[in-house]
């Protein structure tokens, strides 16, 4: 911890980037020119970030809406940078920018943990005895009210063969209020956002949903993370013709809101789930250090008292007793004020336009080719000189003086035993149940795992689609409006996914659907209730909410073709090699998406056919021989054995018997056409069945070491992409190296390919092998809350990991050697010479490829793709 503390203060303090100019061309932007004969070109990795920000027309739409709906704040411009106005910035500006607010008069600490304060000052004060303090100016303005509506229009590139009859969206927002309101206000205003769009039943969001004009509900509501709150709605995919319309639609819903009020249960179930949230403090997979900090924040860099969040108990009395027992009309009285007569109001619509990628191309390629008009040749000679300096210094290694400056740990420090969490086996019935005595302060924590091997193969891309529609149906005793206050008035949340995985020594994967709800103790009775009744109950007779549904889940797999290339990639690589790749491909990449068209074409068409389907997958998961999976402190757990028994009998009988999926497997190299002005660049194999690798711990190191040297020294720092990484799956085999955010294709794939012999050419020192060894041990280790440790506890029984099998993957980790590292070079020449390559990006970048790489062309975002029948 200290030693990152120093780290980060010398980053901060006394950066490089203030004494060479190369840092910023280098991570933010430089002309590019190896040849005199060659064009000019933009390069820099946050260059090429952007460029991928700007190509996803989600993120383009909420830039230009933050940015027009507080245009006199520093929240009129863009933090990340607009990519036609990055090369505007000189290094000059950006030092004296520097100079003027990183400077520890303009600075907060936050510390979080149990070491001495005092030595946390001492740290701060080594640094910070070398500055004087001066007046630094950075209060952060506050947008002034205007006194009428504006609208805004912008445009968003699409591909030239997409059908852009419904691809609009509109959004209507506001600033509400002069200031950032105290915590009661605040906490009044998150009823609100509850009342109105926490819900699929929520008055607004339903309205919006149930209107037809679009296929998602957009704008996130309330946020509270700026200097003033806002308030935003709309809807994605909508006619261009229908803005009006949304925006009409949203005035009337609020007006009537306003009039006739919301039902009380509505109200307290909002109250219960801000109040289990704030005593819970679960910040999943992030430190709840940094989760409080950025809680602090919101109020600490605006002025305000950075603690008042932490002290909710008073103000959520308050409120509650405003609206429950006084019934004051307080939210309908914040909708008139804050958004109906309010003037504030900004509606953005965004239209697709087939021309604008072009135009975005053509514009930079004018913007070259003038700047190259105004270059004498000797101007073009220095440039070429500058490029190859960069270049070389991107490729030199950083001098070992350098490198011992920075602190680590020593490899004595890494505990030797692997971390255990403490689990008590038992059967109920035909069902195992697995105990995790841990403090939970209270909260119950309950993981139900359903096998899926009888889920038959046609059926398992309707699965996500399932899962959501289990909490989002309705049940025979509620309608989902009714339902989804239930589980909030009694409950922190109930959720179901599927799990699929290898395993390690199988072919066979392990899938589950993964029901996940928590409770206060006294209320697990109503937990287990209410997950029974969704799993034997749900009803699957509402088309049309089905249906909405899956448009939904299709317009998130357009975001993720277009923001998450790198992610489309993996799993089409993945489905290559293994049965839980091709699985997992099925459920969450390209396939989903492909199937979630065609199903969305078969239920208007045949809603019966598709009811069916999902009475068949309700029918062949839900047996009582599940894996009931227990979370809470110790002396709650025995107190839960006749929950378990209750919600035990109210399943079927039975248990998964059926064999699981045996698919075949076609290496196929792949190009996913989407409009982007980036690419997504992968290539994978397995290494067990491609390479005859037998698995070792110092794998992960290797892997750890290549993504922190060779790949983020060639494909980022030199080649400019935002990120290159690699992975291996330890349990399936699969090594797969991905880009992301990528201005170059082949090039990428040749640093890939260029892994193996860097592996054996490589000087491996004992520092070098140190931090490598750390880093691995520290994703090994990693923090988790309770309910985190006692869900992984469950998947490492799932997957048949014993404590024994992961101290011997521990030791192997801490015992690698650089020749165990330049050993796997050989295994990773399989990668190169027989692994598979898919791409997702542009056009032009994807189809010049094609040839030379042997590409099968995919264009899912075609207007014929996204109206393919159902099989």
């Amino acid at each position: 911890f200290y030693n990152l503390v120093d780290v980060y203060l010398d980053a901060v303090l006394h950066p490089r980037a203030l004494k060479d100019s190369r840092v910023l061309a280098q991570e933010g932007w430089h002309y590019e020119v190896e040849n005199k004969d060659d064009p000019l070109t933009f390069k820099g990795v946050v260059f090429n970030e952007m460029k991928g920000v700007y190509s996803n027309p989600d993120s383009l739409q909420g830039r230009t809406l933050l940015n027009n709906l507080l245009p006199d704040t520093p929240y009129g411009v863009d933090s990340g940078g607009d990519p036609k106005d990055i090369p505007n910035l000189t290094f000059e500006y950006f030092k004296g920018f520097h100079e003027r607010f990183y400077h520890p008069s303009n600075a907060k600490f936050w510390f979080y943990g149990d070491d001495p304060p005092a030595h946390r000052l001492e740290l701060l004060d080594d640094f910070l005895r070398d500055f004087e303090r001066k007046e630094v100016t950075s209060e952060i303005t506050k947008q002034p009210l205007w006194k009428e509506p504006r609208c805004v229009e912008h445009a968003f590139a699409v591909g030239k063969d997409e059908d852009i009859s419904k691809k609009s969206m509109a959004c209507v927002s506001w600033v509400m209020d002069e200031d950032k309101p105290d915590l009661e206000m605040s906490l009044a205003l998150s009823v609100l956002d509850y009342c109105l769009m926490g819900t699929p039943g929520a008055p607004l969001k339903k309205a919006l949903t149930d209107s037809g004009l679009g296929s998602r509900v957009i704008g996130g509501g309330l946020y509270e993370g700026l200097v003033q709150p806002t308030f935003s709605v709309g809807l994605k995919d909508i006619k261009e013709s229908d803005a009006k319309a949304v925006e009409a639609l949203v005035i009337d819903t609020l007006t009537k809101v306003a009039a006739e009020g919301f039902e009380r249960e509505a109200v307290e179930a909002a109250l219960n789930k801000i109040e289990f949230s704030n005593r819970e403090l679960n910040t999943g997979g992030f430190p709840r250090g940094l989760g409080l900090m950025f809680s602090a924040v919101s109020n600490w860099n605006y002025g305000k008292d950075p603690f008042e969040g932490l002290r909710f108990d008073a103000p959520l009395r308050a409120v509650r007793e405003r609206l429950i027992e006084k019934r004051e009309p307080l939210l309908e009285d914040l909708v008139r004020q804050k958004l109906l007569e309010n003037m504030h109001r900004l509606t953005v619509t965004s239209k697709p336009d087939v021309e604008q990628g072009d135009k975005i191309e053509e514009q930079e390629k004018t913007r070259l080719q003038e700047h190259r008009a105004t270059l004498s040749d000797e101007d073009v000679e220095s440039l070429i000189r500058e490029t190859k300096e960069l270049k070389e210094l991107q490729e030199a290694p950083d001098p070992p003086e350098a490198l011992a400056t920075v602190p680590r740990l020593e490899l004595s420090d890494i505990p030797e035993a692997t971390q255990t969490i403490p689990t008590e086996l038992s059967r109920v019935g035909n069902a195992e149940v697995l105990k995790h005595p841990l403090l939970t302060s209270g909260v119950v924590y309950v993981d139900l795992a359903f096998d899926l091997r009888d889920v038959p193969a046609d059926l398992l891309p309707l699965l996500p689609l399932f899962c959501r529609g289990l909490r989002q149906m309705g049940t025979k005793k509620s309608d989902f409006v009714q339902l989804q206050r239930r589980i909030d008035l009694a409950t922190g949340g109930i959720s179901a996914t599927p799990m699929v995985s290898a395993k390690r020594g199988s072919e066979e994967p392990v899938a589950h659907l993964v029901m996940r709800g928590k409770a206060m103790e006294a209320k697990v009775s109503s937990l287990m209730d209410l997950m029974a009744e969704i799993a034997t109950e749900v009803s699957w007779d509402n088309k049309e909410r089905f249906v909405q549904l899956a448009k939904e889940g299709l317009a998130g797999g357009r975001s993720q073709l277009l923001s998450s290339g790198h992610v489309v990639a993996a799993t089409r690589l993945g489905q290559q090699t293994t049965a839980a790749g091709w699985a997992s491909e099925q459920l969450a990449g390209l396939s989903q998406f492909q199937t979630l068209g065609s199903l969305i074409d078969l239920a208007e068409k045949d809603w019966p056919s598709v009811e069916a389907r999902l009475r068949r997958l309700q029918a062949s998961i839900f047996k009582s021989a599940c894996v009931v999976n227990l979370t809470a402190d110790a002396d709650a757990l025995p107190r839960l054995d006749t929950h378990v028994e209750a919600f035990l009998s109210q399943l079927p009988e039975g248990q998964a018997t059926s064999p699981f999926w045996t698919p075949e497997y076609t290496k196929t190299n792949e190009g996913i056409v989407v409009p982007s002005q980036v690419n997504y660049v992968g290539k994978a194999a397995n290494l067990y069945k491609d390479a005859g690798y037998e698995l070792h711990g110092s794998a992960m190191v290797t892997s750890r070491l290549l993504r922190t040297t060779w790949l983020w020294d060639k494909v980022r720092v030199v080649g400019g992409a935002y990120g290159g990484f690699c992975s291996f799956d330890v349990r399936s085999g699969d090594f797969k190296y991905l880009s992301y955010r990528d201005p170059n294709l082949q090039q990428t794939l040749d640093t890939y390919d260029g892994t193996a012999e860097y592996l054996r050419g490589m000087e491996v020192n004992d520092d070098l092998l140190a931090k490598s060894i750390i880093g691995t041990m520290g994703d090994v280790d990693k923090h988790q809350l309770p309910d985190a440790k006692g869900y992984t506890a469950m998947l490492r029984h799932l997957l048949g990991e014993t404590d024994e099998m992961r101290q011997e993957l521990r030791d192997q980790i801490l015992g690698t050697t650089g020749e165990d590292m330049r050993r796997f070079a050989d295994a990773l020449d399989a990668v190169s010479s027989s692994g598979a390559v898919c791409v997702v990006g542009g056009e032009e970048a994807v189809r010049g490829a094609s040839e030379k790489l042997g590409l099968s062309i995919v264009s899912p975002l075609a207007a014929a793709a996204a109206t393919a029948p159902a099989e």
